[in-house]
């Protein structure tokens, strides 16, 4: 199909009567991927319908999230490029502390200045670091169960995939027991209002909350620091990392949410999917040793990111087909990607042996997921945990009355109750 057919297709992410997120995206991503792997769509933008470009098969997508020099995700470098910068800051205050939405945040720096943040922080998600937390990570998993198993049914969301890894991530941080739940009302909050160039009114209060909280909890843990990743950082710091304030809040304030977000969506809709697909979730008991393939697969048939961080063209180029200008809106479609024909045999179809060679749900290239060994075993265990300890799980409301919420960004379950 040529160019022309291509731009005058008309796609949306976005139901033309309500403006809400479509509520099954998949077929959606089928049949943009059946007309090329880059189609153009309308972005709405403070009330403006923009238009951005969609990368929707994997080979185009792992190319923008891999160029660097012709793909960014700060486009003030950019002369002449014609869109605003389209992070969720768009009604920031801005005498409030900084958070993980401001433009110093990690998603949103290039290099130089991404790589000296990351490896400020990268040395606590090396895999083997990780490895070290199993036997914590798996006491957590079975405290939570504890608590419902003799109850016969529960709620996976609120009983258990949230609360493993915002304990998890807690514990590493050293963020006090008490606060958690707290954290939890400002992260739902900001999963629901946040998304690419959108930030609900209300979520400005919650933010500045979250970044006064992580203000006061950084000046404690100076004064009294311990065997905690803040107190690591804030020693950094101190040693002459040239970690500003500004930065460290941003940052902390990212790995608590983004440390737990997705992985409690990975284990929600994760299991789901098993519940969805009753052959494959058999298999799975039958040989728990299948899990890691499992979570690999279940990130691949549908994970908790829908897109990752747009890009910005950094000069006129061709990509899939498509004639992308400087200063573009591009934007890798990873649950798209991950379902892509060319890449994956019966690729709608849930296959727990399936062998991965890769995916893209932690993104892909120096942007790539820092937590992505942590959410790997933090499904590992859950998963395994689960279906050892409940093996007779199921659905305890019909399949359709379960509600969703979505942005551009993610979705999520709001609810998933079950009985055992």
């Amino acid at each position: 199909m040529n160019t022309s057919d291509q731009n005058n297709t008309p796609f949306s992410l976005f139901d033309v009567e309500s403006g809400e997120m479509v509520s099954n995206l998949f077929p959606l991503f089928a049949r943009m991927r059946s007309v090329g792997p880059v189609v153009r769509v309308p972005f709405p933008v403070g009330g403006r319908a923009l238009e951005a470009w969609l990368v929707v098969r994997m080979e185009e997508a792992q190319q923008v999230l891999k160029d660097k020099n012709h793909f960014v995700v700060n486009p003030a470098s950019i002369n002449g490029g014609h869109f605003d910068k389209l992070t969720a800051i768009a009604n920031k205050d801005e005498s409030a502390p900084e958070t993980f939405v401001s433009g110093n945040a990690l998603p949103f720096i290039d290099d130089p200045a991404h790589r000296r943040l990351r490896g400020l922080v990268a040395k606590a998600f090396t895999p083997k670091y990780v490895e070290g937390l199993r036997p914590r990570v798996q006491e957590i998993a079975d405290e939570l169960l504890d608590k419902v198993q003799d109850q016969g049914g529960m709620d996976v969301v609120k009983d258990y995939a949230y609360p493993l890894p915002i304990n998890v991530i807690s514990e590493m941080l050293g963020v006090p027991h008490s606060d958690r739940e707290q954290l939890h009302v400002w992260s739902a909050a900001l999963a629901r209002g946040l998304g690419v160039a959108r930030q609900d009114l209300e979520v400005v209060e919650h933010l500045r909350a979250f970044g006064e909280y992580t203000a006061q909890l950084v000046a404690d843990k100076r004064l009294h620091p311990a065997n905690d990743l803040i107190s690591q950082l804030i020693a950094s710091e101190a040693e002459g990392d040239r970690l500003s304030e500004s930065e460290l809040i941003s940052m902390i304030t990212l790995l608590i949410f983004a440390g737990h977000e997705t992985t409690s969506n990975l284990i929600s809709i994760g299991t789901l999917m098993l519940l969805d697909h009753p052959d494959q979730l058999e298999k799975l008991k039958a040989d728990l040793s299948l899990v890691p393939s499992a979570v690999e697969e279940l990130l691949r048939f549908n994970g908790p990111s829908t897109i990752v961080g747009p890009r910005y063209a950094t000069e006129d180029l061709e990509l899939g087909g498509q004639h992308i200008k400087k200063g573009d809106l591009v934007i890798p479609v990873v649950k798209s990607a991950n379902r892509d024909e060319y890449q994956f045999e019966h690729s709608e179809e849930l296959d727990i042996t399936r062998k991965i060679n890769r995916h893209l749900a932690f993104g892909h290239g120096v942007h790539m997921c820092l937590g992505a060994p942590l959410a790997r075993l933090e499904g590992d265990i859950a998963f395994t945990t689960l279906l050892k300890r409940l093996p007779n799980i199921r659905l305890s409301v019909p399949r359709d009355s379960l509600t969703w919420s979505s942005t551009l960004t993610t979705q999520n379950v709001n609810s998933l109750p079950v009985t055992f």
